[in-house]
């Protein structure tokens, strides 16, 4: 059962949250390599899993977003959208977010650094990739997200136990 459900089905209490420390954060956003990454064009809103490689010592993010010319994923990245993206991890009863909202930005391939070959190299890729028809030419474009907020929580949860 989910967090959510189990909340309102009043099967467990939030004993506790707070907020992680910088370096908390840090270490949960290099633990993982991916998140969700959320967009908007005007009320319509777009969600899709991403794999990311994270610099924390300047506290960005580095993308690399595979599309088709005319996919819906392309029309949301067409004009450096705000974005949202969440990293979590459960490990009950703790759990721990992290949630970055700022500018996607691509990079330019002439403007590639090392540097930023060696961010987008920790982003994982998938394994496999599943077509419904003859794969459409790709289009691989690399994004950096600067984050104008980046914050943190610990959630710990206090199950009922089945005799209360």
């Amino acid at each position: 059962m989910t967090l959510t459900a189990l909340y309102l089905h009043g099967t467990m209490t939030l004993d506790q949250r707070t907020e992680l420390s910088t370096a908390e954060t840090d270490a949960l956003l290099a633990r993982h390599e991916t998140g969700v990454l959320s967009l908007a064009s005007g009320d319509r809103p777009y969600a899709i899993p991403i794999s990311y490689g994270y610099d924390a010592e300047e506290r960005q993010f580095y993308l690399r977003l595979v599309s088709t010319e005319d996919s819906e994923k392309a029309s949301y990245l067409a004009d450096a959208p705000q974005a949202r993206l969440v990293v979590y991890e459960e490990d009950e009863p703790v759990y721990r977010s992290a949630v970055a909202v700022g500018h996607l930005r691509e990079i330019p391939r002439d403007d590639l650094t090392i540097e930023h070959v060696e961010q987008y190299s920790a982003a994982k890729r998938p394994l496999f990739e599943i077509w419904g028809e003859d794969r459409p030419e790709l289009d691989i474009r690399l994004y950096r997200f600067d984050p104008d907020d980046l914050n943190a929580r610990r959630i710990e949860i206090a199950r009922e136990s089945a005799a209360d």
